[in-house]
């Protein structure tokens, strides 16, 4: 049995492998296939493709194209401007409203050679030196960071110094005409001012580059620099209200005029941005943020005069001048017609006569001198205060304007006229903070002791002069008002030029009650020279109260107070922009 299982498990075998040899016989031999493999860049977009994301190839396929910085570049699909999208005229109302100033130099007295005290204040700053390039070097910056701007570099230095050159003819040509003298007597070229011209030239190149095509905050801070200028050449005594606003009119008008000529050689070539373009129209949309620069109306006069002695009248009628009003105003409105917001302003109000009070007090410098020589009893005070030409007294005007800063926050309304005209009105309340006024004195003399024995015998021989000196300042005169609640209200006609710029005109009124002091402190020296003299006053406060009253009635300041109303019309300008 075993025998026949193997040898049946023996011929099973013998026949597998003989049907493998048959299918061994039947198989092709193999071959070997190398893929053909081709180089191919597929540069068909996604779904979410972001074509702003896209780098250029060319150069890094060896395009033949050169690669290099551009001159007058043009962007496709960027539309040429036409010439009256780059003239607006605002300013002419600038330049207007500086010759209806012109009248307010009229009060004051300039320096001449026979005159030592001059009407200088002792504000000094050169920042306005700098700050008038602000614009220019903002939009440079800018563009040599690679941030593009409206123009190509062709287009932009060719705009640039057109506006300089209009600006530059403008300017000279009428201050060598006009012939204006300075607020400080210098020179004979006062109107219009340079400097501000300066500053409003580049702020328009800085608004026309960045300010329409990026953010209007670039227009925001070139103007408000520009406006800054204007401020301080009038507070360093170099120009007067009328300079800087004619300034800022001609500074505009040059460089929109400048940039419309561009637009008429240059055509479309040069433009690498168009006008930022936005929804929100700033007629239907009026949530604002402005700047703005006017000139301050509604002169009144302070009588000090009348409250305090009859000879001194006319040297003490103040007046009020037009002023330089400067201001940054915002509100949110919930639809187009009514909103709330705030307003800061700095009102700088020359006062007209101020220099009558410094010859006063030059008179009083006279009049002591004249009763030392005449009493031989005051003899020993001969030198109390030097007469020689580099030590005899000095009276310095420290500030000629009365300056005021206020806050306030209200309820604004808006009326829309059209798609680019609307009236606005406001009501507001707040506060007004006045900066005081002063003519200082400086004097230099001999310190004198005295004899107190002699002042209780009633001698007359108490003074006696000592080898010592005194070196002394102090405020002559003082001028200054309270701090006091206020109220306003305005109205204003808005341009929209573009969707979110507007030029707004407005006439602002404002009234606070206000108590005005004068005080008068002519012998305010006596305290340096006579230093023994108030040590004995000072101790016979304790034995002898009305006594020491009595020795120094006469050398103590004399206040007078005023109460009146402030009233004060604003006319001005202002660039505004929606948020």
């Amino acid at each position: 049995m075993k025998k026949t299982f193997f040898v049946l498990l023996m011929m099973l075998a013998m026949g597998n492998v003989a049907k493998a040899a048959d299918l061994d016989i039947n198989l092709e031999p193999l071959k070997l296939q190398t893929p053909v493999m081709e180089m191919k860049l597929d540069c068909q977009a996604a779904p979410d493709y972001r074509p702003e994301l896209e780098l250029p190839m060319s150069p890094l396929m060896g395009s033949s194209e050169k690669y290099q910085l551009t001159w007058m570049r043009t962007n496709p699909g960027v539309k040429p401007y036409k010439v009256m999208d780059d003239l607006t005229f605002a300013g002419i109302p600038l330049f207007v409203a500086g010759i209806i100033a012109k009248g307010e130099k009229k009060s004051f007295r300039q320096n001449t050679g026979e005159n030592k005290h001059t009407l200088v204040t002792d504000f000094k700053t050169e920042i306005d030196n700098y700050t008038q390039f602000f614009g220019p070097v903002m939009a440079t910056g800018l563009k040599i960071a690679g941030v593009e701007g409206r123009s190509d570099w062709g287009r932009y230095l060719a705009s640039t110094a057109m506006s300089y050159g209009f600006m530059a003819l403008f300017v000279n040509s009428i201050k060598y005409t006009a012939k204006e003298m300075r607020p400080d007597g210098s020179t004979r070229n006062s109107w219009p001012s340079g400097h501000t011209a300066t500053a409003f030239v580049g702020a328009t190149i800085l608004h026309k580059e960045y300010g329409l095509t990026r953010s209007p905050w670039y227009s925001v801070a070139g103007y408000g620099v520009a406006t800054a200028t204007g401020v301080m050449r009038v507070l360093n005594n170099r120009h007067w209200v009328s300079d800087v606003l004619s300034g800022a009119g001609v500074g505009i008008m040059s460089g929109e005029l400048a940039y419309a000529m561009s637009d008429l050689i240059f055509k479309g070539k040069g433009l690498l941005r168009g006008d930022a373009i936005s929804e929100r129209s700033i007629i239907d949309h009026p949530s604002f943020f402005s700047i703005s620069m006017g000139l301050g109306l509604g002169s009144q006069s302070l009588d000090f005069g009348a409250e305090t002695m009859s000879d001194a009248h006319d040297n003490f009628n103040l007046k009020f001048g037009a002023s330089t009003a400067v201001s940054a105003e915002g509100a949110y409105f919930f639809n187009k017609y009514v909103g709330v917001g705030g307003r800061l302003r700095v009102n700088s109000t020359p006062i007209n006569g101020w220099d009558r009070v410094l010859n006063y007090a030059d008179q009083d410098v006279k009049e002591m001198f004249k009763d030392l020589d005449a009493d031989m009893d005051l003899r020993p005070l001969n030198n109390i205060v030097f007469r020689t030409a580099d030590k005899q007294p000095q009276f310095t005007i420290e500030s000629d304007h009365l300056t005021e800063f206020a806050a306030d926050l209200g309820v604004y309304f808006n009326l829309p006229l059209s798609k680019r005209f609307a009236m606005g009105a406001k009501l507001l309340a707040g506060r007004s903070i006045m900066q005081e006024l002063n003519l200082s004195a400086h004097y230099q003399g001999k310190v004198v002791d005295v004899n107190p024995m002699a002042i209780l015998d009633d001698d007359p021989n108490f003074f006696y002069e000592t080898d010592e000196t005194y070196d002394t300042k102090w405020d002559y005169f003082t001028l200054n008002a309270n701090n006091t609640f206020k109220w306003g209200t305005g109205i204003s006609l808005t341009y929209a030029y573009k969707e979110n710029y507007a030029w707004r005109l407005f006439v602002d009124y404002d009234m606070a009650r206000k108590t005005y002091t004068l005080e008068y402190n002519p012998t305010q020296f006596m305290h340096s020279a006579l230093p023994t003299y108030f040590d004995f006053a000072e101790m016979m406060q304790e034995i002898d109260p009305a006594y020491a009253a009595d020795m120094i009635s006469e050398m103590s300041p004399v206040n007078t107070h005023i109460k009146k109303n402030r009233h004060t019309f604003v006319i001005g300008g202002s660039l505004t922009i929606s948020f």
